[in-house]
């Protein structure tokens, strides 16, 4: 499987969440016994980590990924670009599957 480009927008200071289906050659993949996990980064390279998403897999046997950055979290980053991906894994890292990939525009907050 390979990873798809998925730009993202965020409102610094609001919630974000947004579910995904996974699916192969057109049918649900089904994620029993998988996690999922989303990292926010300044650049690609980046070793600084600017926000982890909360991703929780909500109907395994559907394919369905929630991924959730908080207002708590949003409001203390500075507008701008950042990096993201979204894998699934299995218990110990034995399969690591990059599902999504992109950037993200993190639109700056006017009210306080």
């Amino acid at each position: 499987m390979t990873a798809a480009r998925y730009d993202l927008v965020i409102d610094q200071g609001s919630d974000f969440a947004i579910e995904f289906t996974v699916a192969q050659s057109g049918v649900a993949k089904n994620l029993s016994g998988y996690s999922a996990r989303a990292q926010l980064r300044p650049t690609k390279s980046s070793s600084t980590l600017s926000a982890s998403f909360t991703c929780s897999i909500t109907q395994p046997a559907a394919g369905k990924i929630n991924m959730v950055l908080g207002n708590a979290i949003s409001s203390g980053l500075t507008a701008g670009r950042y990096y993201y991906d979204l894998e699934i894994h299995t218990s110990g890292n034995s399969t690591v599957n990059r599902l999504l990939y992109g950037e993200v525009t993190l639109t700056q907050e006017v009210t306080r």
